[in-house]
């Protein structure tokens, strides 16, 4: 099909137009077309939210970068120096320290958590409901509200504790360095305890009641019971939970930052926070890039673990 402009020329748009409407029908008419074309709005936004932002974290990790200047590539020289630094092997600790007291906190109450709302009978949605509280208020405002309930002049913790005559002083949550450890460890273990009992509450209710009562038939007890059946099938389930909790874990920043800073004496400093301290207050960007570059292979390490955990539970019999 040929078209004629006002001068006579013969135009070739109409073809091309028809063969283009044929190429994306015919596209488009393939299952992996489709589903290419759905996923590809949101790969180009994590390309441009994530990609884009490591690459630029990665080459600010390599150069001197400060607040307000470009800076020039200096290699590995900022690894270099936190490598050797007391601040940032504490800040490693601390992290590790953090991590797997709070997960560890978390898998244990998580679990009786989801047990005790799967035996609740009355007003289970109201409750189920309520235990989602801490998840779902932002973490900066519940987090100002335990800073009120912890400060050492006012805290309402320690008037509870002597009006109840356990101790006759006040106990310095925060500016001890230990118990400002304790503290926030706790902080985190009460905002990521709903995600662990409400999912594996889901995981408890999708197991079949008959396998309870063919052990209960067999002699297993309660105890029993729950080793040999609810551990075993909730399996796959806890991986993938404990998986999403150490990344999120790992990677905190708002309850650390809200009620210690990373004091006292650096002692609650995590990746998170010592980067911002470095990079946004210090001014120093390529070292504080290079803190958060430190972050990767650590979650690279829990994912590729929890990834096998993860198989091994799939293919239990």
């Amino acid at each position: 099909m040929e078209l004629k402009t006002l001068n006579g020329d013969v135009a070739k748009f109409a073809p091309r137009s028809e063969a283009l409407t044929r190429g994306l029908a015919e596209f488009f008419a393939r299952d992996i077309s489709v589903a290419y074309a759905f996923v590809a709005p949101a790969f180009l936004l994590l390309l441009f939210l994530v990609a884009y932002p490591f690459v630029l974290s990665v080459w600010f990790s390599l150069s001197d970068a400060r607040v307000g200047e470009t800076g020039v590539f200096v290699g590995l020289d900022n690894f270099r120096r936190l490598l050797g630094s007391s601040i940032f092997l504490q800040t490693l600790q601390n992290s590790i320290v953090f991590t797997a007291l709070a997960l560890s906190l978390k898998i244990v109450l998580g679990m009786a958590l989801a047990l005790l709302l799967y035996r609740i009978g009355r007003f289970k949605r109201l409750i189920r409901g309520a235990v989602l509280l801490p998840f779902i208020v932002p973490t900066a405002l519940s987090t100002l509200v335990w800073w009120w309930m912890f400060e050492p002049l006012y805290s309402v913790v320690n008037w509870t504790l002597k009006s109840l005559r356990i101790v006759n002083y006040d106990i310095p949550w925060l500016p001890d360095p230990y118990l400002a450890m304790f503290t926030v460890v706790l902080v985190n273990t009460w905002r990521g305890l709903p995600f662990f009992a409400i999912t594996l509450l889901a995981g408890l209710v999708a197991i079949p009641r008959e396998l309870y009562e063919a052990a209960e038939s067999d002699g297993a007890g309660p105890v029993g019971r729950f080793w040999h059946v609810t551990v075993p099938l909730l399996k796959p389930v806890l991986a993938v939970v404990i998986l999403f909790s150490a990344i999120f874990t790992l990677a905190d920043f708002n309850i650390v930052y809200v009620l210690t800073k990373g004091g006292p004496m650096n002692m609650t400093h995590l990746f998170a926070t010592y980067s911002f301290a470095l990079g946004l207050q210090g001014g120093q960007i390529g070292q504080g890039a290079a803190v958060s570059l430190f972050l990767f292979p650590m979650l690279l390490i829990v994912v590729f673990v929890q990834l096998r955990m993860v198989r091994k539970a799939t293919t239990y019999e």
